[in-house]
């Protein structure tokens, strides 16, 4: 069995004894385990264990630094007892990291398009058979299709967390940007969280001068956040890069990891690096009064794993 974690207790038989450990007036609780002092101390933990993990690939790993992803889901309040949503998590990228952390405690939930395409089906099949090779790591995590036109992505109220990476300019391209984040509102706990991350259009552009570029003006993305009825509770630089000038041949898939020109200019791209990017958090503070409406069609990667 893997020893991914240093802990191997769940997050409540650890705080509880920190608490037993107080009452007790003890510095410390006695025998060998040294439980963290807090939840977020405890997620702290469990991110350094998964972002080193054997399981993720070497070039997912090498893009840590552009993606940041300890900082990122950190700010977006990650607890791994929580049920959290990823809208259209592509190979997998954040998957490698997501489900290991919520497996003993929480559920990971990766939301794919239903559709035709051949890009969506091998996306889907692809993570599919990365959640069957490996239950050891994503055997409680789940695969469910959405209808990109009508998104319903589970029970009213039924997810702690909604989370998207760089894939907000697609929605917009599509037409279906206002329904995809409505849907999120929905599915979300009153107090649950919306963590997005996207290509930062450059200040003062407009929608329609930036949307074919994959780069998108942060007060239109708050905007559909908002009008949707979630409220902004923060922003962070976490994913900043201030080298991205915004203004290549293909738009921001001209920079790595897509490197859309090939090898015209490629050292040039690569020391830039990935894109500029805003990093959001909202929240749900309203209470959804939609009817309730059956969840999505769910695969489990296999569901006598523990």
């Amino acid at each position: 069995m893997k020893t991914r974690f240093a802990f191997g207790l769940s997050v409540a038989l650890l705080l509880a004894g920190v608490a037993h450990a107080q009452q007790a007036g003890q510095d410390q609780p006695t025998g060998d385990l040294v439980p963290p002092t807090s939840a977020s101390d405890f997620t702290a933990g469990q991110l350094d264990s998964v972002l080193a993990g054997s399981w993720r690939s070497a070039p997912n790993k090498a893009r840590d630094v552009y993606r940041h992803p300890k900082a990122t889901l950190q700010f977006f309040g990650l607890q791994p007892d929580k049920t959290v949503i990823e809208i259209t998590p592509g190979g997998g990228w954040y998957s490698e990291i997501l489900a290991p952390v919520l497996r003993d405690n929480g559920h990971y939930i990766a939301a794919v398009p239903a559709g035709n395409g051949a890009e969506e089906r091998q996306d889907a099949d692809a993570l599919r058979a990365k959640f069957k090779a490996d239950p050891a790591e994503y055997g409680k995590a789940s695969v469910i299709t959405f209808n990109p036109k009508a998104p319903v992505f589970g029970p009213p109220g039924s997810a702690d967390m909604v989370l998207t990476f760089r894939n907000v300019h697609n929605w917009v391209m599509a037409g279906n940007a206002e329904a995809m984040f409505k849907a999120f509102y929905a599915v979300l706990k009153t107090g649950g969280t919306l963590g997005v991350a996207e290509h930062r259009a450059a200040a003062g552009a407009t929608l329609d001068a930036a949307k074919g570029s994959g780069y998108m003006p942060t007060d239109y993305v708050i905007k559909l956040a908002t009008d949707a009825g979630f409220k902004l509770d923060g922003q962070s630089e976490i994913n900043a890069n201030p080298k991205d000038t915004k203004n290549y041949p293909k738009g921001v898939w001209t920079l790595p990891p897509t490197l859309a020109r090939g090898d015209q200019d490629r050292d040039k791209y690569l020391a830039i690096g990935e894109s500029d990017r805003m990093t959001l958090r909202f929240v749900k503070t309203g209470v959804n009064k939609a009817p309730a409406v059956p969840a999505p069609t769910a695969t489990v990667a296999n569901p006598g794993a523990h």
